[in-house]
């Protein structure tokens, strides 16, 4: 009997993203997200962070979300306000548990742009609530990536974080203002998750989220290591 026979159902494609500079792929294991990790962007959500007495958090989202930057994607249901977040996106290349912070550039392999779709309202409505976010996080089509830029060892601490919608800019900030910085993120969700190649962090947004229509087109970056593009398309 043949491996693919023995599935009930053909099983999913492996989520992978493009390598700049070369023909083979990163295979997507697992999508981590850092939430509210710009005091701005905390403050606009009315949930300001006081770093001496709080520690990251994290939601997930299914690899299967992950769709490459450049394409077209319907605008989701069930929800009347649909925003883009602009973030980083940290690559891991090397297995590890309990990391060190000063050893936490041993376990990039690269680094990507990414866009964080989020149906607002059913988000703040699970938060007020009490309840599980996925609905609101979660979403088909919702994990936007960019091709990754390999750049193994090296922690990135500075550098403009942009996006605009149509030409406009929204978001504007810098790296160096998140409140967890890349070896501090490592550090501490390596003490919940065993972490493999292929894991993908969302390293949070700045200000300046906003809702999407269809028809509108985003465009961000994110300085030395490039471009993240969507089209909203129709609603289905």
């Amino acid at each position: 009997m043949s491996t693919t026979s023995s599935y009930l159902f053909p099983p999913p494609a492996i989520a992978s993203l493009p390598v700049r500079g070369s023909t083979q792929r990163v295979p997507v294991n697992r999508i981590f997200c850092v939430g509210r990790n710009y005091h701005a962007h905390a403050v606009e959500m009315g949930r300001p962070v006081d770093k001496s007495v709080e520690r990251p958090f994290y939601f997930t989202k299914s690899p299967g979300t992950l769709v490459p930057s450049g394409a077209t994607v319907p605008y989701p249901p069930e929800t009347g306000n649909y925003h883009f977040e602009m973030e980083l996106v940290l690559v891991i290349g090397k297995a590890g548990f309990r990391i060190p912070p000063e050893a936490a550039h041993e376990h990039i392999y690269g680094y990507a742009c990414g866009l964080d779709m989020t149906r607002r309202d059913l988000q703040l409505v699970a938060r007020d609530k009490g309840r599980p976010w996925d609905l609101g996080k979660d979403i088909e089509n919702g994990s936007v990536c960019s091709e990754v830029l390999p750049l193994p060892g090296v922690v990135i601490e500075r550098g403009e974080i942009a996006l605009s919608v149509n030409g406009q800019v929204k978001q504007q900030s810098d790296v160096d203002k998140l409140i967890w910085n890349i070896r501090e993120i490592l550090a501490d969700l390596s003490l919940f998750y065993h972490l493999q190649p292929g894991d993908l962090i969302y390293t949070g947004t700045p200000e300046g989220v906003g809702a999407v229509v269809p028809g509108d087109h985003i465009t961000g970056h994110v300085a030395g290591v490039g471009e993240v593009t969507l089209t909203i398309g129709a609603g289905q």
